[in-house]
């Protein structure tokens, strides 16, 4: 007799920036009873609607959304904070007998709740800018070399001119005298406890162009000056100040350069931004790919459940 998976399913609906998730993640929601929550590390910010691509509230009246609109764009949040606040979410639609159904490109976010996060205590300052200024006066190539000596298999997926993960993987092995490659082995994610799948949506690469072209040119007529004047006002988070838009429009709104400018601006680094979630999402085998080029959003629906049931 074949086993039955009992293990309650948590969907994944991922893919690089206007490839259509929302329509999509709407239209299978409806088919699955389910509640979405967003996997998208800037719509957690208020008052970053144009830019950050927010679905219409009247959408969100229809199918209930999570984790939009959270804090101001003047807070600072990270994945940490948005593990803890996915996984209360993720029990209390459990709770109301529908499925979690996670939607958005941040790919980090959705691994850190598949995978898990390792514990540990938070490490000295001194440490890390310690490794720092040996990055600078040293070189790269001397902490890509001292992490091979302790953990080879760090070493072989960090690139040497990452410094950013260099250090955070020295660090950690200063911090608690185990490689980094240990501890994540130690981790424990959603994949532990629950039937999680993951949908990528895909089209080639020049539809994908087009309709980021489109999708930015329609932003611009939907006011995003003008929410973009409003944002560069305040004292931006570290993070909430990484959205594109925010860098290209203050050149123009400081009068370096023309709208069309900022405009072209925004198009290519929005390209570019999804050049590296596709690469970002290519490396997780456990992805199922769906070409969509021509389907609409309830036929990319409808081929999501059937592979669900």
């Amino acid at each position: 007799m074949a086993c039955i998976n009992k293990k309650k399913k948590i969907i994944f609906l991922v893919g690089p920036t206007a490839t259509g998730k929302t329509d999509c993640a709407l239209e299978l929601a409806k088919k699955i009873n389910a509640e979405i929550i967003s996997c998208d590390s800037m719509q957690v910010y208020k008052g970053m609607d144009i830019i950050t691509s927010k679905p219409a509230a009247t959408l969100r009246k229809k199918i209930k959304h999570h984790l939009i609109d959270l804090i101001p764009a003047t807070k600072e949040y990270n994945v940490s904070k948005y593990r803890r606040d996915a996984l209360c979410k993720i029990k209390e639609i459990l709770n109301r007998d529908k499925t979690p159904l996670f939607v958005g490109g941040t790919g980090l976010y959705m691994s850190i709740l598949i995978d898990g996060i390792f514990k540990m205590r938070p490490s000295s300052k001194n440490i890390r800018m310690k490794l720092y200024k040996q990055a600078e006066e040293l070189g790269n190539i001397y902490l890509h070399n001292k992490l091979k000596s302790i953990d080879p298999q760090s070493a072989s997926k960090i690139h040497p001119n990452d410094t950013k993960r260099l250090v955070r993987a020295l660090e950690v092995f200063e911090s608690t005298g185990k490689p980094i490659s240990y501890l994540q082995k130690q981790r424990k994610g959603l994949a532990d406890k629950y039937d999680v799948m993951i949908f990528c949506l895909n089209i080639r690469r020049q539809n994908l162009y087009n309709r980021i072209e489109g999708r930015v040119d329609e932003m611009f007529k939907s006011g995003l000056v003008k929410e973009a004047k409003k944002l560069l006002k305040l004292k931006l988070s570290k993070t909430a100040s990484y959205a594109i838009g925010l860098k290209e429009l203050k050149g123009y709104i400081d009068g370096e350069y023309d709208l069309d400018e900022a405009k072209r601006l925004m198009k290519r680094n929005t390209r570019a931004y999804a050049k590296r979630q596709l690469t970002w999402f290519r490396k997780n085998k456990r992805i199922k790919w769906l070409d969509i080029n021509k389907d609409t959003p309830r036929k990319v629906a409808k081929r999501i459940w059937k592979e669900l049931y």
